[in-house]
C-alpha cells in the first residue's frame, strides 16, 4: 500500500514507505542513498555516445556578408555528451560508471574515450566502428546565448556482424552492474535487439533498469523498472495528441491518460514524466499520481537535465531508495544542472547542499 517499493521488481529498500521528512533527515545525516550505499554501486549506461563541443565568445556586430552575428571566439572546449553525459552524472555522484555504445574509429572517438577514461569511467563495452564517424555536436555560444548548433553524425544500424560483438560486451557488463540505464538519443544504438538483451539480462540478475526514451522512436518495452520521458515524449509514446499544459499536473486529464497508457504499454513499475518548470509527475500501477514541484531556482540551459534525472533516479534505486525518494533526489539534481551553462552534471556535495537548504 502507498508509495512503497515492495511491489516493484528488482528494488529493495531499507525505508519502504515514503516519508519526505524522514528522507530529508537521513540526507542531513550524510545522505545514505548517495553516500556509502551509492559509492559501492556500478551503473551501466547503454546508449548513443557523442562529443559535445562548445565555441564560446562575444558578439559586437552583424556580418556584412549576411544578416548573422559575428562571434569573436574567446575559448573552446569539448565534453562527453549523449549517453556519455549520463555516465558523467553517475561519476559526479561518486558511484562507478560503465558505458556501452558505438563510436567511430576516428580522432573524435579517441577524444571521447580518453575523456571518459580520465574521469574513471569503464569504456570496455564501447564498440569502435570504422564505417561510421563519431557523433559531434558543436554549439556556438555568445554571452550565454546559443547562436547556432552544428552536428556531424552518421546513421548507425547493427548488422549480423556488429550486433553479436556488442551483445557480448553488453552481457559481460551487466554481470558487473548494480543497475542499467538505456539512454536513447535516436542515433541507432538503442534498438529492439539491444533493449531485449538488456531487459532479459537485468531480469536474470534482479537489478533495476531505467529508460530515458526518445520521441518518434517506437520500441516494444516490457518490464523495465523506471522510465523518464518528458511531456512531449510521453504523449508520443502514448499515441495521443499533446495538449496545452495546465498549472496543476494532477488535474491535467490528458497527461494522466498518457501516463496510464504508458504504464500499461511498457509495463514499467515506475513512471517519471518530467515537466520542465512544473517539476515531475510520478505514476505507478495501482497508486495515485503524485506531483513533485520543481526545485530549480534559475534556468540557464536545459540541455542534459534529462540525463541527470535518469542517472540520479536509477542510482538511488540501486542504492535502496524508494520510488519517491529517488524521484525527489532526481528533481533536486535537475534543478542544479539547469542553472549551469551547457551539458553539465550535479555533484553529490551540490545535491546534499540543495536538500539541506530546503
Amino acid at each position: 500500500p502507498g508509495w512503497g517499493v515492495r511491489s516493484i521488481p528488482y528494488v529493495t529498500s531499507r525505508y519502504p514507505l515514503w516519508d519526505q521528512k524522514g528522507m530529508l533527515a537521513r540526507m542531513d545525516k550524510g545522505g545514505y542513498y548517495l553516500g556509502d550505499a551509492a559509492e559501492g554501486k556500478r551503473i551501466l549506461v547503454v546508449g548513443d555516445l557523442m562529443l559535445d563541443r562548445y565555441i564560446l565568445g562575444t558578439v559586437n556586430r552583424i556580418s556584412p556578408e549576411a544578416p548573422v552575428p559575428v562571434v569573436h571566439v574567446r575559448t573552446e572546449k569539448a565534453v562527453p555528451g549523449g549517453a556519455s553525459n549520463v555516465a558523467l552524472n553517475i561519476r559526479s555522484l561518486q558511484a562507478s560508471a560503465i558505458v556501452a555504445g558505438v563510436t567511430g574509429a576516428d580522432k573524435d572517438g579517441d577524444d571521447l574515450i580518453a575523456q571518459l577514461e580520465h574521469r574513471g569511467i569503464d569504456t570496455t563495452p564501447i564498440l569502435r566502428e570504422g564505417s561510421v564517424r563519431t557523433t559531434v555536436k558543436t554549439r556556438v555560444i555568445a554571452e550565454r546565448q546559443q547562436v547556432v548548433r552544428v552536428d556531424w553524425e552518421d546513421g548507425f544500424e547493427f548488422n549480423g556482424e556488429t550486433f553479436p560483438k556488442f551483445e557480448e560486451k553488453l552481457r559481460n557488463a551487466v554481470r558487473e552492474a548494480d543497475g542499467v540505464i538505456l539512454e536513447d538519443y535516436g542515433k541507432g544504438v538503442i534498438g529492439q535487439k539491444v533493449v531485449d538483451a538488456v531487459v532479459e539480462a537485468c531480469a536474470q540478475k534482479g537489478i533495476p533498469v531505467g529508460l530515458d526514451p526518445k520521441e518518434n522512436h517506437e520500441l516494444a518495452i516490457n518490464g523495465i523498472t523506471v522510465a523518464t520521458p518528458n511531456r512531449r515524449e510521453a504523449f508520443i509514446a502514448a499515441g495521443l495528441t499533446e495538449t496545452r499544459p495546465g498549472p496543476n499536473p494532477l488535474e491535467d486529464v490528458r497527461l494522466l491518460q498518457a501516463g496510464d497508457r504508458i504504464l500499461e504499454k511498457w509495463r514499467t513499475a515506475m513512471l517519471v514524466i518530467t515537466l520542465g518548470d512544473l517539476g515531475m509527475l510520478l505514476m505507478a500501477k495501482g497508486q495515485k499520481p503524485m506531483h513533485v514541484p520543481t526545485r530549480a531556482r534559475e534556468v540557464f540551459d536545459v540541455s542534459g537535465a534529462g540525463d541527470t534525472v535518469i542517472a540520479t533516479c536509477v542510482l538511488a534505486i540501486a542504492a535502496g531508495a524508494s520510488f519517491h525518494e529517488a524521484a525527489e533526489l532526481a528533481n533536486y539534481a535537475a534543478g542544479i544542472v539547469v542553472a549551469k551553462l551547457g551539458t553539465a552534471t550535479c555533484s553529490r556535495s551540490e545535491l546534499l547542499g540543495a536538500v539541506e537548504d530546503t
